[in-house]
């Protein structure tokens, strides 16, 4: 069959990378170039981006990823790397496990406040104060997606999540040295602020907004956002399951033996008295 002329060359195309026998040029640049000149932030900027970032930005890129490598055993993503070492499966297997359940719920909420933020931040150009349009904002995502507003609320970290004022102190030092505009950062407040006086007490901006705002602030795509988290959170995934291998255990399920689940179906023996 006729493939129009067209070489099998041609089956992929790629910007990222060009190889040939002694030869491995990433976006253009040789990896030997690359190698002891690069760190892994400015590389991971590189293959995303297409070009380098300063390196205060790599430095602002480099905190939201150490911010986010772990939150315990308690995590879904976190536990279920653990429960399948002692299934058997090797660290790749494992990690696979654990990104696969960084979606919607765990895991991609810094991909929805990115998004969140930009409906804010386009929404200014009316002239609108920032106070109204994220209000407005607020009320269309709640109406159009979720009730939950991406980014903010913990269950466990109340009133405050320890990592949201540090990522948001550095993004106003970034800021102040025009690194980045500080925009998301005035936004990510807002909401807090918005959402504060909405349930009359504290909401605490999470992982997911505090980094969504470095994204943010950094230029990064929404789903981009979630793909970062995803590094950043494996670290920790790795970091558990070699953890596991070394304590040992079989088949641990998400409870102890002794704990059972509730059975809320019928009960034969019920029925026939």
């Amino acid at each position: 069959m006729s493939n129009g002329g067209k070489d099998v060359s041609d089956w992929w195309a790629t910007e990222i990378i060009d190889m040939a026998p002694g030869q491995i040029r990433l976006r253009g640049r040789p990896i030997e170039e690359l190698i002891g000149n690069v760190t892994f932030p400015q590389m991971i900027w590189l293959m995303t981006r297409g070009d380098l970032p300063t390196p205060e930005q790599a430095k602002l890129l480099e905190c939201a990823l150490v911010a986010a490598v772990d939150h315990g055993p308690q995590a879904p993503s976190i536990a279920a790397a653990r429960m399948a070492v002692t299934c058997g499966l090797g660290l790749n297997g494992a990690m696979a496990s654990a990104v696969n359940m960084l979606d919607d719920v765990h895991g991609g909420a810094g991909e929805q406040a990115v998004e969140l933020f930009g409906w804010i931040d386009a929404a200014r150009d009316d002239g609108l104060g920032l106070n109204e349009v994220a209000t407005k904002m607020i009320d269309r995502w709640q109406a159009e997606r979720t009730a939950f507003v991406p980014g903010f609320g913990h269950r466990f970290h109340k009133p405050e999540d320890p990592r949201a004022p540090r990522l948001l102190g550095l993004v106003d030092t970034a800021a102040a040295e025009g690194v980045v505009s500080g925009r998301f950062a005035d936004i990510g407040r807002e909401i807090q602020k918005i959402l504060n006086t909405r349930k009359g007490k504290p909401v605490p901006m999470n992982i997911d907004g505090a980094t969504a705002v470095v994204y943010a602030e950094l230029g990064f795509a929404g789903q981009l956002a979630r793909g970062l988290f995803c590094l950043s959170r494996s670290v920790g995934v790795i970091a558990h399951a070699w953890e596991q291998m070394n304590q040992g255990g079989r088949n641990k399920g998400p409870t102890p033996p002794d704990y059972r689940w509730s059975y809320t179906g019928p009960n034969p023996i019920d029925d026939q008295t």
